[in-house]
């Protein structure tokens, strides 16, 4: 299979392209580091599987991954990342991910998720199909779904950091985080940060 690695740390793509040259039918063919890079090497050197992460400057793997939908790309797309919350596994999977892995995950589950998905089967590992029916037997649902974004922006609040912190961090402007602050205030129904903080350690957001 000839794979794409998507990360915008060179250091985690190297060790990758190493663990990945350890299996005779893995065959690293080319790398980005944004999602726009991605998009690039799509359009010139044939693929079979985006290994794609989330956190990327300039073009976020989220971002990516609709793109690449929307443009037809006829690659298979198994996201690997830190988040493992459900939040994130149903969105990436309802925007069309084939797979879903966490950066943790071990070796051979990562060799299993790329084989898995090029043979045209989806694919995520114990833990996070665990966290997809704990969200349903929990009654996910009964309180609004938050996109990838909110749930970037929402944890960052959370944890006390400033608008434009979390616009450096995200690559966002200051007003855009403003946005999503107050849209999140909105959809959660909190007038204040405290209950902002409460709600989202009620619901299991973190």
């Amino acid at each position: 299979m000839n794979i794409l690695l998507a990360d915008d740390h060179r250091i985690l793509r190297t060790g990758l392209k190493l663990l990945l040259a350890s299996q005779d039918d893995c065959h690293v063919v080319a790398e980005a580091s944004n999602g726009q890079e991605v998009l690039e090497r799509l359009e010139d050197t044939p693929v079979d599987v985006v290994l794609l992460d989330l956190s990327m400057p300039v073009m976020n793997g989220i971002d990516c991954l609709r793109e690449i939908r929307r443009r037809h790309y006829d690659v298979k797309v198994l996201v690997l990342t830190m988040y493992s919350e459900q939040q994130y596994v149903t969105e990436l999977m309802q925007l069309g991910a084939d797979g879903y892995l966490c950066k943790d995950t071990l070796d051979a589950e990562l060799f299993k998720g790329l084989r898995s998905v090029v043979s045209g089967h989806r694919y995520l590992s114990e833990r996070e199909a665990r966290s997809l029916l704990d969200g349903v037997l929990d009654g996910a649902g009964q309180h609004p779904a938050l996109s990838a974004r909110e749930q970037e922006v929402l944890v960052a609040l959370v944890h006390g950091h400033s608008l434009s912190a979390i616009g450096d961090t995200l690559h966002l402007s200051v007003k855009t985080v403003s946005t999503y602050k107050t849209r999140l205030m909105q959809k959660l129904n909190c007038k204040t940060k405290a209950e902002l903080v409460d709600y989202a350690l009620k619901h299991h957001l973190m």
